[in-house]
């Protein structure tokens, strides 16, 4: 779960980490009031949305009076970024920036443990320097048994900062860090940029926090900053209903009883030159209603040209699930083409009971997955 800037600014606030003094608008007014209350010369109005490269995109101005500021505002609100509209910009003091540092802690899936990655480049696309000059990017483990401990937040305080008077700075900095993401359930806690100011203090102006899903329902203060998309949504629901499902932008929606097998369905796909709506598992259920309910989350993708059902009948039997998908179409009309591959438990059964109906019925995963990808052309 992903929250705006200045949620995860407030935060770094509350774990004390120093971040610059800013104020939340939703008007081009609320934004000159903003302005006033921070009583400075200079003042950066910033979008506020789920994603990133809002510099790049317009989303972010400096502005010295209030005529620019109410501008800026104008300019920004209402602003498409990556098909996110800026509902909300963020005004904030403009601080007098002497250097630029990045630094975040995330899980790092090779050595399960949290990661400290550290550049001097910072203020950039990270993952341009990851690319480009992998060498400016240090990484440091961190035990979880052991924890942010003082040497290694010297260590990497030593990594960023030659000023002794800097790494004192940032010893206590990088701890707070550490516990935010830990006491929290952050999977991501970055700084980019963490600046060097003109007086030599270290300062958080720009947040970004992601948390994770599964431990949501200890952290009630997290979870209600949830702003999901339309897609976000639509996943939680499934959820909600007992599937797995995950939007992936293609046109074949994709029914499936066994995660490993809809892993493997949307491969076959692609192998045959189509291009997979969506990862949904449907557990080992033959319920018409559940059925119903998944056919009613894959059609309401407007991209989806046409569906495959690849059903694997183990505890599961075939003709259960064919008489389940005759019961469901009996509630559900579509002019959409339906390709259904049955294997497994009773499936001469199950195929018998599809035959002379509708569905375009695969004799094998193979032939399925070709009839699919053909019927989508």
């Amino acid at each position: 779960m992903k929250v705006h800037e200045f949620q995860a600014k407030k935060f770094f606030a509350d774990y004390g980490l120093p971040v610059d003094r800013s104020i939340l608008c939703k008007t081009p007014e609320e934004a000159v009031a903003a302005y006033k209350q921070l009583g400075v010369e200079k003042a950066v109005v910033k979008a506020q949305v789920h994603i990133g490269g809002r510099g790049k995109a317009g989303g972010v101005k400096l502005g010295s009076n209030e005529n620019e500021i109410r501008e800026h505002a104008t300019a920004i609100l209402g602003m498409n970024i990556k098909g996110y509209t800026v509902e909300k910009i963020l005004v904030g003091e403009a601080v007098d920036i002497a250097a630029e540092y990045y630094t975040s802690i995330l899980v790092d899936r090779k050595t399960k443990c949290p990661i400290l990655m550290l550049s001097r480049a910072g203020g950039m696309d990270i993952e341009q320097v990851a690319k480009d000059t992998p060498e400016k990017i240090a990484k440091i483990v961190i035990d979880p048994l052991i924890g942010m401990s003082d040497y290694v937040a010297r260590e990497a305080a030593f990594q960023l900062f030659d000023d002794m008077a800097l790494v004192k700075q940032a010893v206590p900095l990088f701890k707070n860090l550490y516990k935010l993401f830990v006491e929290k359930d952050a999977s991501l806690a970055e700084i980019n940029p963490l600046v060097k100011l003109g007086d030599g203090t270290l300062k958080a102006i720009d947040a970004k926090m992601t948390f994770d899903d599964n431990a949501l329902f200890r952290h009630p203060d997290v979870a209600e900053l949830f702003e999901p998309t339309a897609e976000e949504r639509k996943e939680r629901e499934a959820k909600d209903k007992g599937f797995s499902y995950v939007n992936l932008g293609g046109n074949i929606g994709c029914m499936v009883n066994g995660a490993g097998l809809a892993m493997a369905t949307m491969d076959m796909i692609k192998l045959y030159g189509g291009e997979p709506a969506n990862f949904l598992d449907i557990g080992g259920s033959s319920n018409p209603e559940k059925i119903v309910e998944a056919m009613k989350l894959l059609l309401s993708d407007k991209h989806v040209k046409v569906v495959l059902i690849n059903i694997f009948g183990g505890i599961t039997r075939c003709d259960d699930v064919a008489k389940g998908l005759l019961e469901a179409f009996k509630i559900i009309h579509t002019d959409i083409p339906i390709v259904i591959r049955l294997t497994g438990t009773n499936e001469k059964e199950g195929r018998a009971l599809l035959e002379g109906t509708h569905f375009t019925v695969g004799t094998s995963m193979a032939d399925a997955g070709h009839k699919a990808v053909e019927l989508s052309k």
